[in-house]
């Protein structure tokens, strides 16, 4: 893996970031690090390892993020992992809902540092890739300045060479996990001050970074940024991560170009059995703020949830959004 690899992430976001989700994030930028949802190691070991593993190779550079405590199981569900050709292995230390904790993983564990140190040197013996911890500052009233320290230094000795941190704390009790997306603050400098600490890590940053500008002026600080819930909302948003943050030289797709090139992979996957929705849910924003764009998703909530919903509908919403309706109309 190339240092800069982890220089433009997009965040595993549970009900999101799944497989036809990835493949079309990555015709928008072909060098933005991408992650599956948060599976936890039991789903691996008993579960459809092809539901929940199956990607796509030119969805690479892509990494698995599991969710777990028991390092023998973590082990187990990393090497299944690298058997699937996953680029890493990525142990969820910052999910905050009641569901997660009562499973004992997630940002729970960032209370137990030993732990984690056990899981993640497991995880590396067993699947021989690059193993990366995302986590919080901090939890509940723990100290986010000493607590921070004890827990990456454990990792870093169990074989962590790159850290995503969301620079807010995770509150078990008393907030909701939607809630705590804002609450308590964001305090960037915090990680940045890991970073100058820990400047032999991969230090990336994650948390209420809305725009490529935004990412761009936290890199002078850290070595990566990580975006969620705007990368989904706004996906074209990430066209100029490869020219700006990479230094690519092709020409970027136009989004009419995107949605061109999604509509084989649609096809394929609809003869495989998928449903039309579980995928074109994934690109309503692409047209984000462009003339016909609320026309355009109308057209895709209104049609692709039907049974037997087919490729029609899409190439109806593309005619709907390059000014075409009319055809559309009288194609339908």
């Amino acid at each position: 893996m190339k240092s800069d690899s982890h220089r433009f992430c997009v965040a595993p976001m549970m009900e999101w970031t799944d497989r036809h989700c990835r493949y079309f994030l990555r015709l928008i930028s072909r060098r933005s690090f991408l992650y599956t949802e948060m599976v936890t190691a039991d789903a691996v070991l008993y579960g459809n390892r092809e539901r929940v593993l199956g990607f796509s190779p030119e969805e690479r550079p892509v990494g698995l993020q599991l969710g777990g405590s028991d390092p023998e199981k973590l082990a187990a569900a990393s090497r299944v992992g690298a058997d699937y050709g996953y680029d890493e292995i990525n142990l969820n230390v910052g999910c905050p809902s009641d569901r997660v904790q009562s499973g004992r993983f997630g940002a729970c564990l960032m209370a137990e540092p030993d732990l984690v140190a056990e899981c993640v040197a497991a995880m590396g013996e067993a699947a021989g890739l690059p193993i990366t911890v995302k986590c919080r500052i901090g939890i509940d009233d723990q100290d986010a300045e000493a607590g921070l320290d004890r827990f990456i230094d454990a990792v870093a000795d169990a074989g962590v060479r790159t850290v995503i941190v969301h620079a807010r704390k995770a509150w078990l009790k008393g907030l909701s996990p939607k809630e705590n997306r804002d609450v308590p603050p964001l305090d960037y400098d915090r990680v940045f001050r890991l970073k100058t600490r820990r400047p032999e890590l991969e230090i990336v940053l994650n948390g209420g970074i809305g725009s490529l500008a935004a990412a761009q002026a936290h890199l002078p600080h850290v070595d990566g940024v990580m975006l969620g819930r705007a990368a989904y909302a706004d996906p074209y948003l990430m066209v100029e991560v490869d020219a700006a943050l990479f230094g690519s030289n092709e020409t970027p797709p136009s989004r009419l170009d995107v949605l061109d090139c999604f509509v084989p992979y649609v096809e394929a996957e609809l003869a495989r059995g998928a449903r039309l929705n579980q995928m074109t849910r994934h690109i309503l924003g692409l047209f984000h703020g462009q003339p016909r764009a609320r026309a355009f998703r109308r057209h895709l909530a209104e049609n692709a949830h039907l049974d037997g919903a087919g490729i029609y509908v899409l190439l109806g919403a593309r005619r709907i959004v390059a000014g075409e309706e009319r055809v559309a109309v009288a194609a339908e």
